[in-house]
């Protein structure tokens, strides 16, 4: 009988449960900590933004507060696969937790926005290896049943960090205490340095040797560099202009990765005949449509009188959606797992569509026939993504040789900020360009909030299309 017990208290091999299992526990923990640092840092300093300006000055500086950490994060991630030979993925988590904690100190001793700006990057670098290691260790921690387990942990800590760094950030955003806020998650960053060679296992670096490849990177943060700016300013010119110099780096990028012998990315990775390129290329574009939701608090306050609070929470939902879903297919494996990735795009581009019909309303009174619909529309863009996400990172892991899984590993963290970059460039050009500051007001928003999301959704068929080939590639 207590065989039969304890049997029965075990959960099933492929249950998320195992990943807190003795056995799995302490990795679970570092490996999802290190995601936790970089989500949720990315909500604080999107609340506490204004209030360092408000304090220090250099709003001519401040669209470079987001572009310099997730150029620098790319950079990090981009490190875990290109490090020198036998420095292990162990010594560089705690390299990682360490850099982040300078950085997080650096912004919030600094003086002037300049000094922000470095201790942001510092942070980037740290936070983007964290991000990348996540998924490079996973092959090591985890039998391969678990390995979509553990990437659906990763989307509920995202879920999570959308409560959890707001909340934080709105604490410490009056006067001079945002500098508190880049403090306080500087202990777990220190934690997390000492109990690493702890708690994570030294692995074998089995990755091929070659040169690092310079120009590839140089091309991929320029472009990175250059969108982040072109999502910032307002001068519609200028935003395309840059746009079009971002795309042409990362064209000049894949067509130097494709000839030569030191890639960036793993064998196939440009080349759409290949399976690998089409799972990144899904990746890609999945989130640059979910990155539109940028906009979702401002169409909620100008045309449904929503107020600030309630309009973050709101717009929460996204996030919440991709969780939920995370959760609700995780456990699909198979031909059903390939399914779940086609019904998430097809979910995210309908959801995208509603928005554009349910929230480009002009509702002042904030009358549930129009909020409730455009919410469930937020709910289910992110649960779109989250159904097939882990499945996508799954296949990634699958489909190269050892020897390339630290680029293949590096380069998904490395797709989710180049698709961010890219969503919220192209967001801002189609806003701006349908009206949303001339003519401005709620006529405006009205036509900005209808043209966004009826053409943000065009990515979205793109990645139906991209994510049936993988069914039958």
């Amino acid at each position: 009988m207590s065989n039969i017990g304890q049997t029965a208290a075990i959960p099933a091999t492929s249950s998320l449960l195992r990943l807190f299992l003795p056995e799995h526990l302490p990795a679970t923990l570092m490996l999802a900590g290190g995601v936790m640092l970089y989500a949720v840092e990315s909500y604080i300093m999107a609340t506490i933004a204004p209030s360092i300006v408000r304090d220090i000055g250099g709003l001519a500086l401040f669209s470079w507060v987001t572009s310099l950490f997730v150029a620098a994060a790319v950079l990090g991630s981009i490190f875990v696969a290109m490090r020198p030979r036998g420095i292990g993925l162990r010594a560089i988590y705690v390299i990682a937790a360490l850099v982040f904690g300078v950085g997080s100190l650096i912004a919030a001793a600094a003086p002037s926005m300049p000094v922000v700006l470095v201790g942001r990057a510092v942070q980037g670098l740290g936070t983007g290896a964290l991000a990348a290691l996540g998924y490079a260790f996973i092959r090591f921690v985890y039998p391969e049943p678990l390995w979509t387990k553990a990437s659906t942990l990763y989307a509920a800590i995202w879920g999570v960090a959308t409560v959890i760094g707001p909340t934080l950030g709105g604490f410490f955003s009056a006067g001079s205490n945002w500098r508190y806020a880049f403090i306080v998650l500087v202990p777990l960053g220190l934690v997390m340095a000492v109990l690493a060679p702890r708690l994570l296992p030294e692995v074998e670096d089995d990755r091929e040797q070659a040169k690092t490849p310079i120009a590839q990177i140089g091309l991929l943060l320029g472009a990175v560099l250059m969108v982040g700016t072109a999502g910032t300013i307002e001068v519609t010119a200028a935003k395309i202009g840059l746009i079009a110099a971002s795309i042409a780096a990362v064209g000049g990028m894949l067509l130097i990765e494709s000839r030569s012998p030191n890639r960036l990315l793993p064998s196939g990775a440009v080349s759409l005949s290949r399976p690998i390129a089409r799972v990144y290329l899904t990746m890609l574009v999945m989130t640059v449509v979910l990155v539109s939701d940028v906009f979702i608090p401002y169409f909620l306050q100008v045309l449904h009188g929503v107020t600030p609070l309630v309009s973050g929470y709101l717009v929460a939902l996204v996030a919440l959606g991709w969780t939920f879903s995370a959760f609700l297919g995780g456990s699909l494996t198979g031909g059903r797992a390939q399914a779940a990735i086609v019904a998430g795009a097809l979910i995210e581009a309908a959801a995208t569509i509603s928005l554009a019909v349910f929230l480009a309303r002009d509702n002042p009174q904030a009358h549930m026939l129009f909020i409730v619909p455009a919410a469930v529309g937020m709910f289910m863009m992110g649960f779109g993504v989250g159904l097939g996400w882990a499945h996508l990172v799954a296949m990634v892991l699958t489909l190269v040789a050892d020897s390339e899984q630290d680029k293949a590993s590096a380069a998904i963290p490395t797709m989710s900020s180049l698709g961010g970059a890219f969503g919220a460039a192209f967001a801002g050009v189609i806003a701006n360009g349908a009206g949303l500051v001339d003519p401005g007001g709620v006529a405006g928003a009205l036509s900005a909030a209808y043209w966004l999301y009826l053409l943000m959704a065009l990515p979205g068929v793109l990645a139906i299309g991209v994510s049936l080939s993988l069914r039958t590639g």
